[in-house]
């Protein structure tokens, strides 16, 4: 699918036309572009749109690259980062002949925010370069909500490893049954926006060049210094969270080892108590001949009586001890 927009009012309004509105028109947008959509923006705007094949190379030299005066940027962005499995995939930014030129096979959230905000709202996007760095703030700021929602949600994690009320041995396993699968959405969606924020760092200082290299306006260049200090910033938060979804993995492990240990230690103490009883009743359950308990009258009270001793002694002395 195929989206232009031209400025109307200090606006961005989407084209009726691509080939007679084609000089006024300051961004494309490509979303999931069929071959011959591809070869349509290239004939009409002389730009060489990337395969999908080019774009998922991890080469830093195939990814920010310089192309009959063009600058091509590509970063792996987010999207679905609500649901369970959230999905990652390059976006290239090309600016080339005064227009942004955006190829993706996703669609991240900042994608129908913008251009929404954009159209209603007067942003100052009245050209490619300031409509490029205006979405990769938008692109960070929603980056800086996956990852403020990611530490509430570890929060909530870390509470109920650590302050959970304590229940049935088999409902607190079923616990940390779902506290781990919850640790490791987690960790999956840290990994993503980091692995975005790196390839945004890198196209970051890109573009700082490319800005050089174009006289891009100086209010311009001053955002791309600040959307490359914020995306270091948000690169160090996500380590943070990282170390910190680490520690809760090791200690949810932790308990679910001390949870067993506690399980082994009572049938340990069960089979403890209940051995010397059973060592009485198999004397007893002999087949001599001679025996003289056996013809007590008192024998077999006696007998149950001594089960109990033996039985009641190691628990009185497990509990002396402190290991009940």
């Amino acid at each position: 699918m195929i989206k232009a927009f031209v400025v109307d009012n200090d606006r961005l309004r989407v084209a009726d036309y691509l080939e007679e509105q084609r000089d006024s028109i300051v961004w494309v947008d490509l979303f999931n572009p069929t071959k011959e959509e591809e070869t349509a923006v290239e004939t009409v705007f002389g730009i060489a749109v990337p395969t999908r094949e080019e774009m998922e190379e991890i080469e830093v030299s195939s990814r920010l690259y310089v192309e009959d005066g063009g600058y091509f940027m590509t970063a792996n962005l987010p999207s679905q980062t609500e649901a369970d499995k959230p999905e990652m995939s390059p976006v290239t930014f090309a600016l080339a002949n005064k227009r942004l030129v955006t190829v993706r096979y996703h669609e991240p959230r900042a994608f129908k925010t913008f251009p929404l905000r954009a159209e209603k709202v007067a942003t100052g996007c009245t050209s490619a370069d300031t409509i490029l760095v205006g979405l990769l703030e938008a692109i960070v700021d929603r980056l800086a909500d996956i990852l403020e929602k990611i530490g509430r949600d570890i929060e909530t994690i870390s509470h109920d490893i650590f302050e959970a009320t304590a229940t049935s041995a088999s409902r607190r396993n079923r616990d940390f049954q779902e506290l781990l699968k919850s640790i490791g959405r987690k960790e999956d969606l840290a990994s993503s926006v980091r692995d975005s924020l790196i390839s945004l760092q890198r196209l970051a200082g890109f573009l700082a060049h490319a800005a050089t290299q174009t006289k891009m306006g100086k209010d311009s260049r001053a955002r791309i210094k600040t959307l490359s200090r914020d995306v270091v910033s948000l690169a160090d938060h996500s380590a943070f969270l990282s170390q910190k979804i680490g520690f809760l993995l090791d200690a949810t492990l932790g308990m679910i080892s001390i949870e067993q240990n506690a399980i082994i230690k009572i049938f340990s103490v069960a089979a403890v108590i209940f051995l010397p009883p059973t060592l009485v009743a198999s004397i007893y359950g002999m087949n001599f001949e001679t025996m003289p308990e056996l013809k007590w009258q008192v024998g077999y009270p006696l007998a149950i009586g001594l089960m109990i001793v033996s039985a009641v002694l190691p628990y009185w002395y497990f509990r002396r001890r402190g290991w009940l």
